[in-house]
């Protein structure tokens, strides 16, 4: 006959008493009986792995209790009486329920439902969790940790044991030291020869002594003297003056560039800007944008160098100069877009001084003591030459730089870029002038010229040319500026590109008409043959 399992009540209430203040789980549940299978509201507690229920959140004693270890807990749906349509069952219809079966034969499921879905997942998370054979895994981790703690606690205390033997070594090294030092001390003392008081010197001997001490500091500055004058003269010195001079008047025109620039903006741009915007504006935004391109970004460039350049004037005579021209090269690309229209915004300020009310405005500006009498083209010219004035100041100071010097790389490498970057600028100003003096001619003409959008057709000269009629030697006629008949000689206005010859007549009120029969010549069709015979 099997006995019957005994356990100890205290120490069950004790449990029980311990799932109440510090449970894992603590809430109220329904569970449905064995023997009736209605539902019973009761205040459930978790503590490790056992399960207590009690009458009510205030009940001291428990109700009775599950052991849930080896049990498994899952979600259940609601049971098939609960979907008539009664407001009863449709309130039960809610409920969420979940069933915890245990390992062991002979023990019936335990059915439970709670209101809340998001409790009934907490509920179902620690059920599964509350595991006897967790617990231990989890305490022989932690032991496992508590044994490395102990180890790195002992080696610690042994490296500090080793570390407090050191200092006491040394702490016994240094006294040892300290009394050889006192011992030495008293044998210097012991060696020196008699030296009687200052009083009882013999004052011949102390006059000597002072005119060799004397003698001495005048030898000693006296060299010094001459090293530093021969240093002064030496070519090295001078190139050093010069240089130095170089990167003086180089800040000195930076900040000249720099107020105009900020006479450009503030006396020009800005006060603009607010005409503009006025309700009879004298100039459009547009023009204005036209004009001035880029400038304001430019003084902001500038203004930034310029500030980096006082600096390192403020540590002379250490000047270092490349790294500032290192954060400048890349920004100088700016300077493309404004020299590629410098041209034509002097163009649209022509255009826009035409209106008497522009300027009439212009001029007052103008008048603004701070523009010391210059006109505004005379500020958006200054620009133009910024990029020429870097590479020529770089130029006099490579010639004064050492070869061995520090900079000399750097300050090479700033002075190519340069350089390259004003090829470019160069080249992108040729284009952009020849396209825009190909479109002036194109404009001048009444019937239009198609190949003048060629952007690769070059412009070379016009001016006025004498057609002469065809001369007739034998059966050869040759034909001059195209095959065309005439009776006397006329003046035509002439047009050379790269690849080929306009021909054009003005009429009575100046306007330009190509001519009907070859106006227009292919020059890679033409055959040039000068005539040394005038008559």
């Amino acid at each position: 006959m099997q006995k019957s399992v005994r356990y100890n009540e205290g120490h069950a209430l004790y449990l029980a008493l311990l799932a109440r203040k510090e449970g894992t789980k603590r809430g109220y549940l329904s569970k449905k009986t064995a023997e009736t299978n209605r539902w019973h509201e009761k205040w459930f507690a978790l503590y490790q792995n056992v399960l207590f229920y009690f009458e009510g959140e205030q009940s001291a004693r428990p109700a009775g209790m599950y052991m849930l270890e080896g049990c498994n807990c899952e979600r259940v749906p609601a049971p098939k009486g609960c979907s008539s349509g009664s407001a009863k069952d449709a309130a039960l219809d809610k409920q969420h329920y979940f069933t915890v079966l245990f390992g062991h034969e002979g023990q019936k499921p335990l059915e439970l439902r709670c209101e809340d879905e998001v409790d009934g997942d907490e509920w179902v998370e620690a059920i599964h969790q509350a595991s006897y054979s967790d617990i231990l895994i989890e305490r022989e981790v932690l032991m496992q940790k508590y044994i490395h703690l102990v180890q790195i606690v002992e080696t610690e205390k042994i490296a500090a044991n080793q570390l407090r033997h050191q200092l006491e070594d040394q702490d016994t090294e240094i006294e040892r030291l300290k009394s050889e030092i006192v011992a030495l001390n008293k044998t210097k003392e012991k060696m020196r020869p008699y030296q009687g008081n200052q009083e009882d010197e013999d004052p011949d001997i102390k006059k000597i002594k002072k005119v060799q001490s004397f003698m001495r500091g005048w030898l000693c500055r006296r060299k010094w003297k001459t090293i530093v004058q021969d240093y002064i003269c030496s070519p090295h010195a001078e190139s050093m003056r010069k240089r130095n001079q170089i990167v003086f008047n180089m800040v000195e025109a930076e900040s000249e560039y720099v107020h105009q620039l900020y006479v450009l903006v503030n006396c020009f741009l800005r006060p603009l800007r607010m005409a503009a915007s006025s309700k009879k504006p004298p100039i459009s935004h547009d023009d204005v944008s036209s004009i001035f391109l880029n400038s304001e970004t430019i003084m902001f460039l500038h203004e930034i160098f310029h500030q980096g350049l006082k600096a390192r004037i403020a540590n002379w005579p250490t000047l270092i100069l490349a790294d500032l021209f290192d954060i400048l090269l890349p920004m100088l690309n700016i300077y493309q877009e404004f020299v590629r229209n410098h041209q034509y915004s002097l163009q649209v300020l022509a255009n826009c001084k035409q209106n008497r009310d522009f300027d009439k405005l212009l001029k007052q500006y103008e008048a603004n003591p701070a523009c010391e009498g210059r006109m505004l083209e005379t500020f958006l010219t200054y620009p133009m030459f910024q990029i020429p004035r870097y590479i020529i100041t770089l130029h006099e100071l490579l010639a004064h730089t050492p070869h061995e010097h520090v900079e000399r790389k750097s300050l090479e490498f700033a002075k190519s870029k340069l350089e390259e970057l004003s090829r470019v600028m160069h080249d992108e100003v040729s284009d952009t002038e020849n396209i825009r003096k190909n479109l002036a001619i194109e404009r001048t003409i009444v019937e239009g010229c198609d190949i003048l959008l060629d952007t690769s057709q070059t412009f070379i000269r016009q001016g006025s040319l004498i057609q002469v009629p065809s001369v007739e030697r034998g059966k050869l006629s040759k034909v001059r500026l195209g095959s065309l008949s005439l009776k006397k000689e006329g003046e035509r206005q002439c047009f050379l590109f790269t690849k080929h010859f306009l021909i054009c007549t003005r009429s009575s009120g100046g306007k330009l008409h190509l001519l009907k029969t070859g106006g227009v010549l292919s020059l890679i069709e033409c055959t040039l043959i000068e005539e040394t015979d005038a008559s």
